[in-house]
Protein backbone atom coordinates (compact mmCIF):
# COMPACT_ATOMS: atom_id res chain seq x y z
CA UNK A 1 0.00 0.00 0.00
CA UNK A 2 1.58 3.23 -0.83
CA UNK A 3 1.71 6.36 2.18
CA UNK A 4 -1.70 7.95 0.86
CA UNK A 5 -3.69 5.01 1.67
CA UNK A 6 -2.02 3.67 4.61
CA UNK A 7 -2.93 7.14 5.96
CA UNK A 8 -6.58 6.57 5.07
CA UNK A 9 -6.92 2.77 6.16
CA UNK A 10 -5.55 4.38 9.56
CA UNK A 11 -8.22 6.56 9.80
CA UNK A 12 -11.11 4.25 9.22
CA UNK A 13 -9.47 1.92 11.30
CA UNK A 14 -10.03 4.36 14.10
CA UNK A 15 -13.70 5.21 12.91
CA UNK A 16 -14.59 1.71 12.87
CA UNK A 17 -13.07 0.43 16.11
CA UNK A 18 -14.83 3.49 17.49
CA UNK A 19 -17.73 2.24 16.35
CA UNK A 20 -18.00 -1.63 17.78
CA UNK A 21 -15.57 -0.31 21.12
CA UNK A 22 -17.95 3.29 21.74
CA UNK A 23 -18.12 2.12 25.50
CA UNK A 24 -15.50 -0.75 25.35
CA UNK A 25 -16.52 -4.43 25.71
CA UNK A 26 -19.31 -5.03 28.21
CA UNK A 27 -18.83 -8.86 27.71
CA UNK A 28 -15.00 -9.33 27.73
CA UNK A 29 -14.19 -6.84 29.78
CA UNK A 30 -15.91 -8.68 32.93
CA UNK A 31 -14.75 -12.04 31.83
CA UNK A 32 -11.39 -11.05 31.06
CA UNK A 33 -8.03 -9.13 31.60
CA UNK A 34 -5.20 -8.55 29.85
CA UNK A 35 -3.25 -11.07 31.77
CA UNK A 36 -5.23 -13.46 30.14
CA UNK A 37 -3.20 -15.13 26.87
CA UNK A 38 -3.86 -17.58 24.10
CA UNK A 39 -3.99 -17.97 20.66
CA UNK A 40 -6.69 -17.47 17.70
CA UNK A 41 -6.57 -18.55 14.24
CA UNK A 42 -8.55 -17.10 11.21
CA UNK A 43 -9.55 -19.27 9.05
CA UNK A 44 -11.06 -18.90 5.35
CA UNK A 45 -14.63 -21.24 4.90
CA UNK A 46 -14.90 -20.65 1.36
CA UNK A 47 -12.67 -20.51 -1.70
CA UNK A 48 -11.47 -16.64 -2.85
CA UNK A 49 -8.25 -14.86 -3.24
CA UNK A 50 -7.17 -12.73 0.39
CA UNK A 51 -6.55 -9.55 0.51
CA UNK A 52 -7.31 -7.27 3.43
CA UNK A 53 -3.99 -8.61 5.86
CA UNK A 54 -2.66 -5.31 6.26
CA UNK A 55 -5.70 -4.11 7.46
CA UNK A 56 -6.47 -6.78 9.46
CA UNK A 57 -2.62 -6.51 11.10
CA UNK A 58 -3.13 -2.56 11.83
CA UNK A 59 -6.32 -3.35 13.40
CA UNK A 60 -4.91 -5.72 15.94
CA UNK A 61 -1.82 -3.56 16.02
CA UNK A 62 -4.44 -0.61 16.99
CA UNK A 63 -6.66 -2.99 19.74
CA UNK A 64 -2.91 -3.47 21.24
CA UNK A 65 0.55 -3.31 19.66
CA UNK A 66 2.03 -6.68 21.72
CA UNK A 67 -0.18 -8.74 19.96
CA UNK A 68 1.90 -11.08 17.41
CA UNK A 69 -0.07 -11.85 14.08
CA UNK A 70 1.75 -14.54 11.79
CA UNK A 71 0.48 -14.74 8.10
CA UNK A 72 -0.18 -17.87 6.54
CA UNK A 73 -1.03 -16.58 3.24
CA UNK A 74 -0.77 -13.07 1.74
CA UNK A 75 -2.65 -10.53 -0.46
CA UNK A 76 -3.01 -12.20 -3.82
CA UNK A 77 -2.99 -15.59 -2.84
CA UNK A 78 -6.33 -17.99 -3.82
CA UNK A 79 -7.13 -20.50 -1.37
CA UNK A 80 -9.76 -23.95 -0.93
CA UNK A 81 -11.60 -22.79 2.35
CA UNK A 82 -14.02 -26.18 2.53
CA UNK A 83 -11.49 -27.28 5.04
CA UNK A 84 -11.04 -24.53 6.90
CA UNK A 85 -7.99 -22.92 5.53
CA UNK A 86 -6.14 -20.99 8.53
CA UNK A 87 -4.57 -17.85 6.69
CA UNK A 88 -3.25 -16.52 10.24
CA UNK A 89 -2.37 -16.69 13.47
CA UNK A 90 -2.80 -14.47 16.08
CA UNK A 91 -1.05 -14.59 19.97
CA UNK A 92 -1.24 -12.24 22.98
CA UNK A 93 -3.94 -11.09 25.21
CA UNK A 94 -7.24 -12.72 24.82
CA UNK A 95 -9.41 -9.59 25.78
CA UNK A 96 -7.25 -7.69 22.68
CA UNK A 97 -8.30 -10.37 19.96
CA UNK A 98 -11.60 -10.60 20.88
CA UNK A 99 -12.00 -6.69 21.33
CA UNK A 100 -10.42 -6.52 17.56
CA UNK A 101 -11.86 -9.48 16.14
CA UNK A 102 -15.12 -8.16 14.27
CA UNK A 103 -13.69 -4.99 12.87
CA UNK A 104 -10.77 -7.12 11.65
CA UNK A 105 -12.69 -9.99 9.78
CA UNK A 106 -15.26 -7.35 8.36
CA UNK A 107 -12.51 -5.75 6.59
CA UNK A 108 -11.06 -9.20 5.54
CA UNK A 109 -14.18 -11.02 4.13
CA UNK A 110 -15.53 -7.31 1.99
CA UNK A 111 -12.23 -6.74 0.52
CA UNK A 112 -11.35 -10.23 -0.33
CA UNK A 113 -14.84 -11.07 -2.04
CA UNK A 114 -13.86 -8.23 -4.21
CA UNK A 115 -10.73 -9.68 -5.47
CA UNK A 116 -11.93 -12.83 -5.05
CA UNK A 117 -14.86 -11.96 -7.55
CA UNK A 118 -12.51 -9.35 -9.57
CA UNK A 119 -9.98 -12.74 -9.90
CA UNK A 120 -13.19 -14.71 -11.65
CA UNK A 121 -13.91 -11.74 -14.42
CA UNK A 122 -10.00 -11.36 -15.04
CA UNK A 123 -10.16 -15.22 -15.54
CA UNK A 124 -12.91 -15.52 -17.74
CA UNK A 125 -11.53 -13.42 -20.63
CA UNK A 126 -7.77 -14.25 -20.01
CA UNK A 127 -7.18 -15.10 -23.59
CA UNK A 128 -7.91 -11.87 -24.69
CA UNK A 129 -6.62 -8.43 -24.99
CA UNK A 130 -8.73 -6.78 -22.84
CA UNK A 131 -8.56 -5.32 -19.07
CA UNK A 132 -10.83 -5.41 -16.45
CA UNK A 133 -11.66 -1.97 -14.79
CA UNK A 134 -13.53 -0.90 -11.85
CA UNK A 135 -15.72 1.76 -11.38
CA UNK A 136 -16.76 5.13 -9.02
CA UNK A 137 -19.34 2.85 -7.94
CA UNK A 138 -18.23 2.06 -4.01
CA UNK A 139 -19.42 2.57 -0.57
CA UNK A 140 -18.55 6.23 0.76
CA UNK A 141 -15.44 6.12 2.48
CA UNK A 142 -14.03 2.61 1.17
CA UNK A 143 -12.90 3.74 -2.32
CA UNK A 144 -9.56 3.34 -2.37
CA UNK A 145 -9.32 0.50 -0.46
CA UNK A 146 -11.46 -1.26 -2.86
CA UNK A 147 -9.44 -0.35 -5.42
CA UNK A 148 -7.10 -1.75 -3.99
CA UNK A 149 -8.83 -4.86 -3.40
CA UNK A 150 -9.81 -4.97 -7.64
CA UNK A 151 -5.99 -4.98 -8.06
CA UNK A 152 -5.44 -7.79 -6.02
CA UNK A 153 -7.16 -9.62 -8.19
CA UNK A 154 -6.14 -8.65 -11.41
CA UNK A 155 -8.05 -5.91 -12.75
CA UNK A 156 -7.31 -2.28 -13.26
CA UNK A 157 -8.44 1.20 -11.99
CA UNK A 158 -10.98 3.53 -13.51
CA UNK A 159 -10.76 7.26 -11.97
CA UNK A 160 -10.52 7.48 -8.39
CA UNK A 161 -12.19 10.37 -8.16
CA UNK A 162 -13.59 13.04 -10.34
CA UNK A 163 -10.62 15.11 -10.73
CA UNK A 164 -8.70 12.06 -12.01
CA UNK A 165 -9.88 11.95 -15.03
CA UNK A 166 -12.15 13.58 -17.96
CA UNK A 167 -15.61 11.32 -18.25
CA UNK A 168 -17.69 13.39 -20.40
CA UNK A 169 -21.24 11.40 -19.61
CA UNK A 170 -24.52 12.02 -21.03
CA UNK A 171 -26.24 13.98 -18.82
CA UNK A 172 -22.79 16.45 -19.17
CA UNK A 173 -23.95 16.04 -22.97
CA UNK A 174 -27.74 16.62 -22.32
CA UNK A 175 -26.91 19.83 -20.11
CA UNK A 176 -24.38 21.14 -22.39
CA UNK A 177 -26.90 21.04 -25.36
CA UNK A 178 -29.14 22.54 -24.19
CA UNK A 179 -26.58 25.67 -23.24
CA UNK A 180 -25.52 25.69 -27.31
CA UNK A 181 -22.75 22.99 -27.14
CA UNK A 182 -23.07 20.22 -29.68
CA UNK A 183 -21.62 17.11 -28.87
CA UNK A 184 -18.21 18.16 -30.83
CA UNK A 185 -17.83 21.31 -29.46
CA UNK A 186 -17.82 19.86 -25.90
CA UNK A 187 -15.03 17.71 -26.88
CA UNK A 188 -13.04 20.76 -27.99
CA UNK A 189 -13.55 22.25 -25.42
CA UNK A 190 -12.44 19.85 -23.20
CA UNK A 191 -9.34 19.07 -25.33
CA UNK A 192 -8.36 22.59 -25.57
CA UNK A 193 -8.63 23.17 -21.31
CA UNK A 194 -8.09 19.91 -19.85
CA UNK A 195 -4.69 19.32 -17.99
CA UNK A 196 -1.87 17.79 -20.47
CA UNK A 197 -1.98 14.61 -18.40
CA UNK A 198 -6.16 13.40 -18.60
CA UNK A 199 -7.20 11.87 -21.12
CA UNK A 200 -10.34 12.95 -22.24
CA UNK A 201 -12.88 10.37 -22.23
CA UNK A 202 -17.10 10.43 -24.08
CA UNK A 203 -19.93 8.19 -23.82
CA UNK A 204 -21.31 6.87 -26.47
CA UNK A 205 -24.42 4.83 -27.04
CA UNK A 206 -24.77 4.29 -30.50
CA UNK A 207 -22.87 4.73 -34.23
CA UNK A 208 -23.26 7.50 -35.28
CA UNK A 209 -22.18 9.36 -31.65
CA UNK A 210 -18.80 6.38 -32.11
CA UNK A 211 -17.96 8.52 -35.81
CA UNK A 212 -18.57 12.28 -34.37
CA UNK A 213 -16.47 11.00 -30.96
CA UNK A 214 -13.45 9.72 -33.53
CA UNK A 215 -13.92 12.97 -35.47
CA UNK A 216 -13.78 14.82 -32.76
CA UNK A 217 -10.40 13.32 -31.16
CA UNK A 218 -11.73 11.82 -28.08
CA UNK A 219 -8.71 9.79 -26.62
CA UNK A 220 -11.21 6.87 -24.81
CA UNK A 221 -14.97 6.20 -26.70
CA UNK A 222 -16.77 4.59 -24.13
CA UNK A 223 -19.06 2.33 -25.71
CA UNK A 224 -22.67 2.22 -23.31
CA UNK A 225 -25.16 -0.49 -23.21
CA UNK A 226 -24.06 -1.05 -26.66
CA UNK A 227 -25.03 -4.99 -27.75
CA UNK A 228 -21.49 -7.25 -29.11
CA UNK A 229 -22.52 -6.79 -32.89
CA UNK A 230 -22.93 -2.99 -32.04
CA UNK A 231 -19.30 -2.97 -30.31
CA UNK A 232 -17.79 -5.26 -32.94
CA UNK A 233 -18.49 -2.32 -35.45
CA UNK A 234 -17.32 0.42 -33.40
CA UNK A 235 -14.24 -0.79 -32.75
CA UNK A 236 -13.47 -1.48 -36.74
CA UNK A 237 -14.57 1.71 -37.00
CA UNK A 238 -12.42 3.73 -34.22
CA UNK A 239 -9.55 1.14 -35.64
CA UNK A 240 -7.12 1.85 -32.56
CA UNK A 241 -7.47 5.75 -33.31
CA UNK A 242 -9.06 5.86 -29.80
CA UNK A 243 -8.83 3.37 -26.74
CA UNK A 244 -12.12 1.72 -26.08
CA UNK A 245 -14.43 1.32 -23.07
CA UNK A 246 -17.56 -1.23 -23.15
CA UNK A 247 -19.73 -0.45 -20.33
CA UNK A 248 -23.17 -1.14 -18.64
CA UNK A 249 -24.91 -4.65 -18.28
CA UNK A 250 -21.57 -6.53 -18.40
CA UNK A 251 -21.78 -9.66 -16.40
CA UNK A 252 -19.99 -13.04 -16.05
CA UNK A 253 -22.57 -14.87 -18.98
CA UNK A 254 -21.95 -12.02 -21.59
CA UNK A 255 -17.96 -10.63 -20.92
CA UNK A 256 -16.67 -13.26 -23.07
CA UNK A 257 -18.36 -12.07 -26.31
CA UNK A 258 -17.61 -8.27 -24.99
CA UNK A 259 -13.94 -9.14 -24.99
CA UNK A 260 -13.93 -10.54 -28.40
CA UNK A 261 -15.58 -7.81 -29.82
CA UNK A 262 -11.87 -6.25 -29.06
CA UNK A 263 -12.20 -3.53 -26.85
CA UNK A 264 -9.53 -2.39 -24.39
CA UNK A 265 -11.17 -1.83 -21.19
CA UNK A 266 -14.46 -3.34 -19.74
CA UNK A 267 -15.68 -1.55 -16.73
CA UNK A 268 -17.78 -3.31 -14.33
CA UNK A 269 -19.56 -1.88 -11.38
CA UNK A 270 -20.44 -4.76 -9.85
CA UNK A 271 -16.82 -5.33 -8.70
CA UNK A 272 -17.66 -3.02 -6.12
CA UNK A 273 -21.01 -2.27 -5.46
CA UNK A 274 -22.28 -5.85 -4.82
CA UNK A 275 -19.92 -8.22 -3.88
CA UNK A 276 -19.91 -11.20 -2.01
CA UNK A 277 -18.33 -11.30 1.21
CA UNK A 278 -15.66 -14.19 1.58
CA UNK A 279 -16.65 -16.10 4.45
CA UNK A 280 -13.99 -16.25 7.37
CA UNK A 281 -14.00 -16.67 11.41
CA UNK A 282 -11.73 -16.19 14.07
CA UNK A 283 -11.71 -19.28 16.39
CA UNK A 284 -9.58 -19.47 19.90
CA UNK A 285 -7.03 -22.37 19.57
Amino acid sequence: MDSLLKYEVNQLIENSLSEDLFSGDATTDILFNNAVHGKASILAKSDGVLCGSDVVSKVFERIDSRLKIEWFLHDGDSFVGKDKVSVAEISGSIASILKGERTAINFLQHLSGISTQTKVYVDAISAYKTQILDTRKTIPGLRNLQKYAVKIGGGKNHRKNLSDGILIKDNHINVASKHGYGFDSIISKMKKNAPKDLKVEIEVSNIEEVVRALESDADIIMLDNMSSEEMKVAVEIIDSKALTEASGGINLDNIVSVAQTGVDFISIGALTHSVSAIDFSLEMI
